[in-house]
Parts: C-alpha cells; sequence; structure tokens
C-alpha cells in the first residue's frame, strides 16, 4: 500500500492523462461489443462536444490545482481534518477511508446539491442532456460546473485532511468510475446487480439519466453505492425502458450543438414534471 501512495502522491501528469484516455479508448471498443442500446447515431459527431466538455474539464482543474495541493499540506502541517483526528489505524484503512469521504463530500454532495438548487441545476443540465449517453458522455460538464465539483473537492481535502497521495489516487478512479457507468454497455444482469450493492454499475446509474422525474433526482454516486444506499435516494428501473435526456430540453439538434451547450446554463429555469 506505501508503494501505491506513493506513486500517487507523484504520478506524472502524462500518467494521468493515459488513465483518461486509456479509459475512454477501452469503453469506447467495448460499447461496440456488448452495446446495452443500438443507437443510430454518428458516434464521432456526438462525441465532439462531450470531448471538448472533456478537455475544459481537465484545463480548470489543472489550472487550480495548485489550491488543492496546498490545502492538502496545510491538512498535514496542523493535522487538521477528518483523517487526522482519527486513532492510528492501518495505512490500508486510511486510504479506504478517505476515499470514501472523498467520493461522499467531492462527489455525491455536490451532485445532489446541483439537483436541489435551481441555479446549479441549469449549470448541471449540459451533461443530462444527452439524447446518447456513452462514455464520452461521463465529462461532459459546462465549465461552470468543472468549477463547482473543483469547490466541493477542496472541501472535501480541506475537511477530511486528504493526503495528496490519497486526492490523486481518488481523482484516478474516479474518471474511470464515471467512463464505466456511462458507457453503453450491457452487462449480465445478475453481475450488474451485484455489483451495485458495492459500486455504482452501468444500470445504476443510467437510471439517473431517465429523461424524467423522479428518476432524474436518484442515484447520485459516483464510484460507491453506500451513500445513495444510506441516504434513501437509490432507485431502480427497467434499463430497456430508460429514455436519455431531460423532459424540459427536447430538443436533441440543441442538446448536441456545441454552441447550445454553452448557452444552455443561462436559459430561464423550466419546471421538470414527474411521474409519480
Amino acid at each position: 500500500m506505501e508503494s501505491i501512495l506513493s506513486y500517487f502522491e507523484t504520478i506524472p501528469s502524462s500518467h494521468r492523462s493515459l488513465i483518461l484516455v486509456g479509459g475512454i479508448t477501452f469503453f469506447w471498443i467495448l460499447e461496440g461489443a456488448v452495446p446495452l442500446f443500438k443507437f443510430k447515431y454518428k458516434k464521432w459527431k456526438h462525441a465532439g462536444p462531450n470531448l471538448f466538455f472533456t478537455l475544459t474539464t481537465v484545463l480548470v482543474n489543472f489550472a487550480l490545482a495548485f489550491l488543492l495541493v496546498k490545502t492538502a499540506d496545510w491538512t498535514a502541517a496542523y493535522d487538521f481534518g477528518i483523517l487526522n483526528w482519527l486513532p492510528t489505524m492501518p495505512l490500508w484503512l486510511h486510504i479506504v477511508l478517505g476515499v470514501l469521504f472523498l467520493d461522499l463530500i467531492g462527489a455525491y454532495l455536490p451532485h445532489l446539491v446541483e439537483h436541489k438548487v435551481k441555479l446549479l441545476w441549469m449549470v448541471h443540465l449540459v451533461h443530462h442532456t444527452d439524447h446518447h449517453v456513452d462514455t464520452t458522455t461521463a465529462n461532459r460538464h459546462h465549465p461552470l460546473e468543472s468549477l463547482v465539483r473543483f469547490f466541493f473537492t477542496l472541501i472535501g481535502v480541506f475537511s477530511i485532511g486528504t493526503p495528496i497521495g490519497i486526492l490523486m489516487l481518488y481523482q484516478s478512479l474516479s474518471v474511470v468510475a464515471a467512463q464505466f457507468t456511462h458507457a453503453n454497455i450491457k452487462l449480465p444482469a445478475g453481475w450488474d446487480k451485484t455489483l451495485s450493492w458495492i459500486l455504482v454499475s452501468p444500470d445504476m446509474h443510467k437510471v439517473h439519466h431517465h429523461y424524467r422525474l423522479p428518476y432524474t433526482d436518484s442515484n447520485y454516486g459516483n464510484i460507491f453505492s453506500l451513500w445513495d444506499r444510506l441516504f434513501g435516494t437509490y432507485r431502480q428501473y427497467d434499463r430497456e425502458a430508460i429514455i436519455y435526456g431531460v423532459d424540459t430540453f427536447p430538443d436533441p439538434e440543441e442538446n448536441g450543438s456545441l454552441t447550445g451547450l454553452i448557452k444552455q446554463p443561462f436559459h430561464k429555469y423550466r419546471k421538470p414534471s414527474s411521474l409519480d
């Protein structure tokens, strides 16, 4: 465990880029072999805006990364944060708890808040208006949302007292997990359901991308399914019946246009309807 943590403490940017690009490439290929939905769409054209937003997400996080490093160093210097306040524990448990808490404060919590606060929902909307969810959808986040997510990650590092090695490990796992859960792949139903007891599975997350409430407002988890089950936001739905998109922004042309997507957060709020 020490060697793993040591590696992530100094992980080169080229290795982080390889994880991002390698994950997209792997799941892109897998989507062709075991697709959940046989989309009739131009895959490369669809990927264009999504990859643009992936790039902006990387740029935002790269530009602000020094804040995470400074915060992690400060918490270590002053023994601040949850991990520093807990009794001495084995290194593996320290790492597991760090990743778990980051998943809660840096991923589950902002995702929940984005769905509950109207202004933030309009920013998060870009991620949900994809009518053909696949692995490239994973980082389809408006730059404004990238800032929101970064802010919550910063709060997580500060409140948890996360060492930089655990933070880098978490972010690497998070990237691959998002690519996996958004990928247009069809696991055997039993495998998917069993997996969802521990990790967010593809079927579990696809429910979150259904176009109508209450399913859109469920399954907020990123890596671990624990938080949805613990806080009562877990839902199931027939994967074959899922329809992607958002009922209040139904135009596929606008939702597939880079210009339209950049402008999307600045529309007037539209109240979604519910199946309940």
